[in-house]
Parts: structure tokens; sequence; C-alpha cells
């Protein structure tokens, strides 16, 4: 176990550095000049080029890039070119909200998908397993725009059962969750159905029922053990997802997340800003990565000889 996970860990280190750098070039290459959109084209082509040469942006690529890769060593990702503030700070202060309703639309749609998957496989080709498979055709084929407003007309402003915008409490968890976690929730339960059914047709699951063991033993211990791998693996993208920031999601709610300060940096050409959210998204990513490596070989043990 130990060297399987030592074995993922080194592997992300050079992932990760093709991460930092995909990201730096991706940033100092595309057209446009920052400095221009923060003094504005009508200012002197003097104070230009000293706002250039303070910003660091008069250097080589090259020499930009190794001075990059020092300071992030140091976890300092230098200071946003318009708020002055380290970029740092800025990332935590949003991803902490991110990560937060990221991993409470996960549970909700784990707590319903994985027993609404489970039942629909136990009764295939029925009444509940169609209903159950309509009703997450339904979730899947309805976009979070369009949930995101109607959870909002009736909850928020009819019923005024939840708030409609803001980070506050824990109800104002309540609607954006739902409206990311009902998607999750109808592609999860569609994968565990199929993993289900797959592992029911197994010879040990006729064995077990040879036994006598009793159905709900069988299927949510033998046949839904042997169906996680690929409902794990979904999962763990669909809350990388998450954890790039829910943009539409974060806009509707105005939930101050990760995905809304990247769109702000974006749109103002902040260099340092946009280079640290993009950064953060793509290492959560990594990250959720070896977390589902890791987790196959606790939901599988013969992961790990593999």
């Amino acid at each position: 176990m130990k060297a399987f996970i030592l074995n993922r860990l080194l592997s992300v280190i050079p992932v990760a550095l093709g991460v930092v750098t995909l990201v730096f070039l991706i940033i100092h290459l595309t057209p446009g000049d920052p400095v221009e959109i923060m003094l504005g084209e009508t200012a002197q082509a003097a104070d230009k080029e000293e706002l250039r040469r303070e910003l660091g942006l008069d250097r080589p690529i090259l020499e930009q890039y190794f001075s990059f890769l020092g300071k992030l060593a140091h976890g300092d990702l230098g200071n946003s070119l318009y708020t002055k503030r380290s970029v740092t700070e800025s990332i935590k202060e949003r991803y902490s909200a991110t990560a937060q309703l990221a991993l409470s639309s996960m549970f909700l749609a784990i707590i319903i998908a994985v027993p609404l998957g489970v039942i629909a496989a136990a009764r295939k080709d029925t009444a509940i397993d169609n209903g159950a498979m309509a009703v997450s055709l339904i979730g899947v084929s309805i976009p979070s725009f369009c949930i995101g407003p109607l959870l909002i007309l009736v909850f928020g402003i009819e019923l005024q059962w939840f708030p409609v915008s803001g980070r506050g409490g824990l109800d104002s968890l309540v609607l954006p969750s739902v409206t990311l976690g009902t998607a999750m929730a109808a592609i999860l339960s569609r994968l565990a159905r199929s993993s289900v059914i797959e592992a029911l047709n197994e010879d040990f699951i006729t064995t077990a029922r040879a036994k006598g063991v009793k159905e709900r033993v069988i299927l949510f211990r033998h046949a839904l053990s042997n169906a996680l791998i690929p409902v794990v693996t979904v999962a763990g993208l669909q809350l990388g997802a998450l954890l790039a920031g829910a943009i539409i999601t974060e806009t509707i709610f105005a939930w101050p997340g990760i995905g809304r300060l990247t769109i702000q940096a974006i749109n103002a050409r902040d260099y340092p800003l946009t280079q640290g959210c993009v950064l953060t998204i793509a290492l959560s990513y990594v990250l959720v990565n070896l977390v589902v490596d890791v987790l196959y070989t606790v939901i599988d043990p013969r992961v790990r000889q593999k």
C-alpha cells in the first residue's frame, strides 16, 4: 500500500511541472498587453515602459519562467496587478468557498445516486427501473442555468426558505448544492445501475445466492463493492470539475468561488491572478486523480498489484 501511494506521488511530480509550464506559457503567450489595459491606449509610451519594467514583463520569457518557478517553490504567486493583494491569499479566500460547494454537491449526488442506481439494477426492466432512469434523464437534460433560476424562483422568492445569493450560513449552501448535485446524481445513478447489473451477472453472485445470502447483502456488499471503480472514477472527475469552479452556478448565486475569480482575472488581463487561478484549478485535478487512485486500492486491493 505504501509503495503504491509513493509511486503515485512520484508520478504526480512531472505532471505538476508540465501543468505549471503549460499554464505559464498559455497566460504569457496569449495576445494582449495588460499594461495597455491598466493604463489605457492613450497613456504615454514612457509610462507604459516604466510599468512594464516594474512588473518584469520586459524581461525575456525564459527568464520570467524561471523566476516564476523560483517564487512558486516558496509558495509565492505574486501580487495582483490591480488590487496589489497577494494572489495566494486571494485564492485561499475563494477556494474555500468553492471547496465547500463542491464537497456538499458531491455528497448530495452520492447519497442520491448510489441507492437509486442499485435499486434500479435490482429491479431491472420494471416500472421502478424505468421511473428511476427517466428521472435521471431529466436531471442530465436540464442545464444548471435553468435549474438554478427555477430553484431561486420557487424556494428563494416564492417560499422564501433559502437565501438566493451570497455565502452565509448553511442555508445559503442548499440551492447551489442542489443545482450542481442534481446533474451529478443523474450521471452517477445511471453509471451505478449499469455497473451493478454487470456485477450481478458474475459467477460469484450466483454462488452467493446458492449459499442463501440475503439479496440485500448481495446487492450492497458484493455487487456494489465490485461496481464502485467506474463510479468512483467518474465521481472524481466530476469533483475535479467542481473544484475548477462551477462558473455558471457561482454566477447565478453570486457565490464567491474561484470560478468567478478566474473570470474576473481573465477579463482584467491580470497575469499573476489568472496564472494563480488556472494553476490552482489544474493542480486540483491532479490531486483529485491521486486521491481516486488511492481509493481504488481501498475498494479493490488487486489494483495494488497492477
